[in-house]
């Protein structure tokens, strides 16, 4: 019997295959509108240069964007046509995506708050993560990178859809638009006429829109264009991704392949009882204290922190490692297969714990021996959120699932960062270093001096020619870059009221510095 053809038409089929078709109609009215004025936003509030209150309000304004180009429908008639017999709908995303969301615009808001440059490029390139996984989403470690990877990919993939999409603009309501573009014309000209005119009749009037508005020459302009069309590049990309995200689900499917119960279970076995072996004797240096180090022969410090706390650190990440395998390719078809799991990665968590405590133990004390560094702050908080993945681990453990494991590490690791961010790390630094000066009378002035205006507070504590050493320096970069609003700046605010009310003079010479490492 002859079939007879089907005709369509049909859904064009997708370059990227059915995992991530993208949007079946171009981008509407209300997303293209959304995006060029959060460019436009981005534009004038992006301080280059600094962090600054500039880029939460980019933030702010580049998830209003998102959310208006997914929530407000177009208005556009369809064309005409035969309506298609196979439709692709859009994917909907986990309820994950609030979080990642809302994680991004706290990363981008910590510039808000602290001055240190460090911790705000640090919040930045984790807020470039997040905001990938709010809008492709991702459960499983491979969906969750490929997330990450499609991002700058979508925003290529999104310039035909945005053409697209203002083509339609054009054929459904042009002279729409040109209404809108003559009034946006119309009201510039008329804040400029009338602003130019009362800032000429008030000296105060006009300081305050000097601070709003700053000095547009060649540089100023060729910046607003660059970040303009990064950020509706980047917008673009987001609102794509948003529009149809694409089906990471399979991704996310256990591994089938097992290995038998012996091939897995005597190496990891071997493993515990060496690692067992290293925690025996890490006890009694945990409980020993200070007095381990001074007892050994010609053991010192910083022989015992600092040599032995970056083998500890790659021993952690190389026992995750060995989990990960272990959880995906042992057998768990029957009780005892299932117990040993349990027992044997349970047992290897539970240990690494303990070289955790080791290698924060050996940092706490090479801190209280020789200072607090920027460093010396970050391995240890990294190695606070590799304890709590251990103990994440162990929870997985006890029901042999783990589907939310991914998302809770990359999450606990941004919380983390957010809380190093609450906790104001140059001041911390400051604190410890200041307090340890009151009890050792040593200090290393060169160091603290290049700590951010978040430290000033912390900085005051010093007296005479020991604090103008250390704030001459973070007092004369305050003065020489000079905040507008964009580049507003709590740690910075601070810091200059304070300096302003107690000046650190620049010393003409500087006691003996005592290095901090």
């Amino acid at each position: 019997m002859q079939v007879a053809p089907l005709h369509g038409p049909w859904a064009d089929a997708p370059l990227f295959g059915h995992r991530w078709p993208g949007p079946t109609r171009p981008a509407t009215r209300a997303t293209i509108v959304a995006l060029l004025v959060a460019a436009a936003v981005a534009a004038l509030s992006v301080p280059l240069d600094r962090a600054g209150v500039g880029w939460f309000v980019t933030a702010i304004a580049g998830v209003a964007a998102l959310i208006v180009a997914r929530v407000v429908p177009d208005p556009a008639p369809r064309t005409a046509g035969p309506a298609p017999l196979v439709r692709r709908g859009p994917l909907a995303l986990s309820r994950a995506r609030f979080f990642w969301s809302a994680a991004t615009v706290a990363l981008l808001g910590v510039g808000t708050l602290r001055a240190a440059g460090w911790l705000f490029l640090l919040c930045l390139c984790t807020a470039v993560i997040t905001a990938a996984l709010a809008v492709a989403g991702g459960r499983s470690v491979r969906a969750m990178v490929i997330a990450v990877l499609m991002a700058p990919l979508a925003s290529f993939r999104a310039l035909p859809w945005i053409r697209r999409g203002f083509a339609a603009v054009r054929h459904n309501g042009g002279g729409r638009g040109l209404r809108i573009t003559a009034t946006v014309s119309v009201s510039a000209v008329l804040l400029v006429v009338f602003g130019s005119l009362f800032a000429s009749a008030d000296a105060a009037f006009a300081d305050l829109v000097g601070r709003a508005v700053p000095d547009i020459d060649g540089g100023t302009v060729a910046r607003w264009i660059f970040v303009f069309v990064v950020a509706a590049f980047v917008l673009g990309g987001a609102a794509y991704l948003r529009a149809a995200p694409p089906d990471l689900g399979g991704l996310e499917r256990p591994g089938t392949r097992r290995v038998a119960r012996l091939e897995w279970a005597v190496p990891l076995t071997l493993l515990v009882l060496l690692f067992a072996m290293f925690v025996a004797v890490q006890l009694t240096v945990l409980f020993g204290g200070s007095a381990h180090v001074l007892d050994t022969d010609g053991l010192t410090y910083a022989e015992y922190a600092r040599g032995g706390f970056w083998q500890l650190l790659i021993v952690t990440g190389l026992t995750l490692v060995v989990l990960a395998g272990a959880a995906r390719w042992a057998p768990r078809d029957t009780g005892t297969d299932r117990v040993l799991i349990r027992v044997i990665l349970g047992a290897l968590a539970v240990l690494t714990l303990v070289v955790v405590a080791s290698a924060t133990h050996r940092m706490d004390l090479y801190a209280d021996t020789y200072g607090l560094t920027r460093l010396r702050l970050l391995v240890s908080l990294c190695e606070l959120w590799l304890g709590l993945v251990f103990v994440l681990i162990l929870i997985a453990g006890i029901r042999l699932t783990a589907r939310w494991l991914p998302r809770a590490v990359v999450a606990a690791g941004v919380l983390a960062l957010l809380g190093l961010a609450g906790a104001n790390p140059d001041r911390l630094i400051a604190d410890h270093n200041v307090t340890r000066y009151e009890q050792t009378d040593r200090i290393d002035t060169r160091y603290l001096s290049n700590l951010s205006a978040d430290a000033v507070p912390a900085l005051d504590r010093l007296t005479g020619v020991d604090r103008d050493c250390v704030l001459a320096p973070i007092a004369a970069d305050l003065k020489r870059d000079e905040d507008d609003w964009r580049g507003w700046n709590l740690g910075r605010y601070q810091a200059r009221d304070l300096l302003a009310h107690d000046p650190a003079p620049a010393p003409r010479s500087c006691p003996g510095d005592y290095p901090s490492s």
